[in-house]
């Protein structure tokens, strides 16, 4: 279009030319002539100028044409031909050109893909399309922005690998490209953008070394490569870029040394952040040259040594992060010449020495250098075998101090009264360690207070009526100590506590009823201790509350059934104490509840047909009681064993139990009275026979077409052989229910242990599912899924006959008090489980997606081995299919979210569901548990914390305090998540195969085996 408007002019001008003049008068031509060049050259200018501008027109179009109209999309009705471009919203024309040069559609929630129309902008500068949710990737024709001094495309969903055209824009200047879903290597191409000042490609999916080359930027001040995979050793090159501001590497695999003239080269470095690698040797004392450092995190690597005392020279440093390493010695005093200093964590390192020296000539230790800091908000060095005094200096500190983290110290003494002068602390942690003495009255002091946690230590004397007076109080832990007296009646009044914590001290009296005044409380624990007297109806108030623990101390009296109304109750225990009475029927209602134990009492009566409702429940205790009465047989207590009833004698029900029969006693009744009984009761069996001949014919009929399967290795089994076997499919009998079945376990007469799946013919979808169970795996073979025997068909009846694995599913194994299952036999069930999917999708002549991968669908035998089961919704692809649309939905909280949305499944949606299934192993949370609503769910919270705060997400039972192998778990942990993450990526062509992420199982496996030895 541009040689066309340049050419025109140039045909009209020599056209000119050939034309004679009109005027013969020379001034008059001469004027006519200069009339005509200028109406020429306007025409020309507006030719010019006109299609440039609709280029840039059309290229905003189509953008805005693969931008999704939904989610609120404000360009749909703004970006339109009916006004000018530049008047456009995120729209920036330069005066001069009047081309686009700034396209700012940053924050607006838009969903789509940018088109290569966007490489026609040739004026552009500026490109922010920051914090939505593009997905794709980066067109090529990106590369033709020659004038580009800024890309922001961070805060998206753009896949593929960095591309390496980017290099081919010599004015860019900023590259921002974090939190994406890019993968691969970094490209050394890169270092040809010799403007470079910085680049940001954060929280990708990015592998390989750092280049090399990235030592030749001259200009750079940010590089930015966080929560990444990257490997190998810094470039020591890096750290001469004498411009460098911020080296930000946390969260990789980055191996190697720190350079000891690491600062000789940097004197404009702020913020030095190589956190969670696996870096080691010690910290360079040199690092005191980098005179405007403010920020050091070299946490969670393997650095060992002493922190060097030249810390203290560098007058600028704000924040210093040295916690989870190696770090001997004592914490230096010069730490308090530090004037800007706001936060310190030393956390879990081998710091010895006392903190406050009263034996030597010193007037200052570590802790009270650090109160010359006024700015200090949070000071952390738990973990570390000090074994000093916790003494008066504490209370120096400035009202700014937040966060006073203490536990595991061996700290000893008593808790100084200067502790109320922390009058801006909302957390003080002190746990697990030898404190003496009470708790001062001066604690009152601490008006901000939210958290406070004195646990496992030795303290004495009552709970002070003074804490009644922190009115932020949210978390009250003093468990572990040796407090007696009453729980404070004063402590209804702190309507804003969450959780009380009062177990293993001595404790006596009764329970206040005022705590019922606490209506949010959601856990509330005074175990072991010596409390007496009735439980207050007021406890049916804790509407909110999650744990109740009342056990091991001398409460009496009838449960209240106001317990019956706490809804979100998970776990009960009111064992080892003096109650009698009823269970409350009540109970029945507590329909979140996963563990109660009420052993160890006085209870008579029945067990409450209503509690088979509670079909979260994995965990019941009924023992030692006064019980009378049948065992319920449906919900949990099918699954309950005999050591849950034991000593209470007049109990009957099934055998399993080990108690006796149930027997059903008729009433004396007169022969007078007996006789119309009797007469009917005959015509009733005449009535019956009649029904079951005429049903028995027909189900002769259909038996010989269809109810008789062959079963290997068995003789030909009939559906009455599998209804004995099931003692009539017995509720005692049933292992679980589904969408479109159940699953009883049977024997069979050759003693054969089997598990029927028998399918619900009334609903509808109970045949398709029932027909791709058996289409699935009639020819599938392999060690990890579940094996079918056989199946059973007629017109009224459908099952599959499994075998029988001993040990039931993953999901009770996770979610049971009475199971456990450490790291490695989890990790060897994740290993089965992938195995069992790649032979799916890969190692049979079709491939089959199961679509329902969890918990309850991964079985464990008798040696503990996982096989994949439960195929009622899986599905076929054909040979040349990589994906399917369909309508049937599967569990919500394990599908991916393009199954959700538009039904579309591929092998793709099994990796995402794999990855949840990882998650909620070594976690020990549901996709589905309250604490995921509105934008937060299992990944992202598990995202949040990752990688340093990985350890307040994974099962707390799989790292016990004070296990040697600390790291070398955390280590296994970390790895474990990092792959969950990369199977649930939200576009399905970034996840990683299920090939991989068997592959990648392994070796954490054999990196972890290695580790232990």
């Amino acid at each position: 279009m541009n040689f066309i408007s340049l050419s025109r002019p140039h045909k009209i001008i020599d056209l000119q030319k050939k034309e004679k003049p009109v005027c013969n008068m020379g001034i008059s031509c001469n004027l006519f002539f200069a009339f005509v060049v200028f109406i020429l050259l306007h025409r020309y200018a507006i030719l010019a100028i006109g299609p440039n501008i609709s280029t840039d027109e059309a290229a905003l179009l189509a953008l805005k044409s693969h931008i999704s109209p939904y989610r609120n999309n404000i360009l749909a009705s703004n970006w339109s031909s009916s006004s000018s471009v530049c008047s456009w919203i995120g729209i920036t024309c330069s005066s001069r050109h009047r081309r686009v040069t700034s396209l700012d559609i940053s924050n607006m929630q838009l969903h789509g893909t940018i088109p290569p129309h966007v490489g026609n902008l040739s004026f552009l500068v500026s490109l922010d399309i920051r914090n939505n949710t593009f997905h794709g990737e980066l067109p090529k024709e990106l590369a033709h922005l020659r004038r580009l001094k800024m890309i922001d495309c961070s805060r998206n969903n753009f896949t593929r690998v960095i591309p390496s055209f980017l290099s081919l824009l010599p004015n860019l200047r900023f590259l921002q490209l974090s939190r994406n879903q890019f993968f691969g290597g970094i490209p050394s191409s890169l270092s040809n953008l010799t403007k470079l000042e910085e680049l940001k490609m954060s929280k990708n999916f990015l592998q390989g070394e750092i280049p090399q080359e990235f030592g030749h930027f001259r200009y750079m001040t940010i590089l930015d490569l966080q929560f990444n995979r990257l490997t190998g050793s810094i470039p020591p090159s890096i750290f001469n870029i004498k411009t460098m501001q911020i080296i930000a590497l946390t969260g990789n695999n980055l191996t190697g040394k720190l350079p000891e003239t690491i600062c000789d080269h940097l004197p404009n470095l702020e913020g030095l952040h190589i956190a969670n690698n696996n870096l080691h040797g010690s910290i360079p004392p040199k690092v005191e040259k980098c005179r405007k450092l403010e920020v050091l995190a070299l946490s969670i690597n393997e650095f060992t040594g002493t922190v060097p005392r030249e810390l203290g020279n560098i007058t600028g440093l704000a924040a210093i992060y040295l916690g989870y390493l190696h770090l001997k010695g004592e914490i230096p005093v010069e730490l308090g010449n530090l004037m800007k200093l706001e936060t310190i964590e030393l956390d879990s390192n081998e710091f010895t020495g006392s903190i406050n020296n009263f034996h030597s000539d010193l007037t200052m230790s570590f802790l009270t250098s650090l109160t010359n800091c006024r700015k200090l908000r949070v000071v952390s060095f738990s973990a570390n075998p000090i074994d000093g005094f916790f003494s008066s200096p504490v209370g120096n500190f400035s009202d700014s101090l937040q966060i006073f983290e203490g536990g595991a110290c061996n700290l000893n003494g008593i808790i100084p009264k200067e502790i109320g002068n922390l009058t801006g602390v909302t957390r003080m942690n002190l746990v697990d360690n030898a404190l003496t003495g009470c708790i001062p009255d001066t604690i009152h002091g601490m008006l901000n207070v939210q958290e406070l946690y004195l646990d496992n230590n030795k303290i004495e004397g009552t709970i002070p009526d003074v804490i009644c007076n922190l009115k932020n109080l949210g978390a009250l832990n003093l468990s572990g100590n040796q407090f007696s007296g009453s729980v404070p009646r004063c402590l209804g009044n702190v309507t804003s506590l969450r959780k009380i914590h009062l177990a293993n001290n001595r404790l006596n009296s009764t329970l206040p009823a005022s705590l019922g005044s606490i209506r949010d409380l959601i856990e509330f624990d005074v175990s072991s201790n010596l409390l007496s007297g009735k439980i207050p109806l007021e406890i049916g108030n804790f509407k909110a509350a999650t744990l109740i623990d009342l056990s091991k101390n001398k409460v009496s009296g009838n449960i209240p059934s106001t317990i019956g109304d706490l809804d979100k109750l998970t776990s009960l225990s009111l064992a080892r104490n003096r109650l009698y009475g009823p269970i409350p029927d009540s109970f029945g209602k507590m329909l979140s509840l996963e563990f109660l134990d009420l052993s160890y009492n006085n209870l008579s009566g029945e067990i409450p047909k209503s509690l088979e409702a509670l079909v979260y429940l994995k965990h019941l205790n009924f023992a030692f009681n006064k019980l009378t009465g049948e065992i319920p047989t449906g919900g949990p207590f099918a699954n309950a064993n005999d050591q849950s009833f034991l000593y209470n004698d007049a109990l009957c029900g099934d055998p399993k139990f080990y108690v006796s029969p149930c027997v059903i006693k008729s009433p004396k009744r007169k022969k007078t009275i007996l006789v119309p009984y009797i007469l009917l009761g005959v015509g009733l069996l005449f009535l019956a026979l009649a029904l079951a001949y005429i049903r028995m014919r027909k189900i002769k009929k259909n038996v010989g077409q269809a109810d008789v399967c062959p079963v290997k290795g068995h003789e030909r089994i009939s559906y009455y052989e599998l209804e004995q076997a099931t003692e009539g499919f017995s509720e005692s009998k049933l292992l679980g229910s589904g969408s479109f079945s159940k699953v009883y376990k049977g024997i069979l007469t050759d003693g054969t242990l089997v598990a029927a799946k028998v399918f619900n013919v009334e609903l509808e979808g109970a045949f398709k599912s029932f027909d791709t169970e058996c289409e699935v795996l009639r020819n599938l073979r392999h060690r990890n899924l579940t094996k079918v025997i056989t199946s059973c068909s007629n017109p009224d009846f459908k099952a599959v006959i499994l075998d029988y694995m001993t040990n039931g599913t993953l999901e009770k194994w996770l979610y049971s008090h009475n199971f456990f299952l450490d790291i490695m036999q989890r990790l060897d069930t994740m290993i089965d489980v992938a195995s069992a999917m790649v032979y799916l999708h890969n190692g049979y002549t079709t491939t089959v997606v199961h679509c329902d991968l969890k918990p309850s669908n991964v079985l464990l035998d008798q040696e503990m081995v996982g096989h994949v089961s439960d195929f009622g919704i899986a599905k076929l692809l054909g040979a040349e299919e990589t994906f399917v649309q369909t309508r049937t939905i599967a569990t919500i909280g394990y599908i991916a979210p393009e199954y959700g949305q538009d039904g579309i499944v591929s092998t793709r949606c099994d990796v995402y569901s794999f990855g949840i299934l990882m998650m909620e192993t070594f976690t020990r949370m549901k996709p589905s548990d309250e604490l995921f609503s509105g934008d937060l769910s299992l990944r992202s919270w598990v995202a949040d914390f990752f990688p340093s705060g990985i350890h307040q997400v994974v099962d707390a039972n799989l790292v016990q305090p004070g296990d040697e192998r600390t790291d070398r778990k955390m280590q296994c942990l970390l790895s474990i998540m990092k792959l969950a993450l990369s199977c649930t990526v939200v576009t399905p062509d970034a996840r990683i195969s299920m090939e991989d992420a068997l592959s990648t199982l392994k070796k954490t496996r054999l990196q972890f085996v290695s580790n232990r030895r």
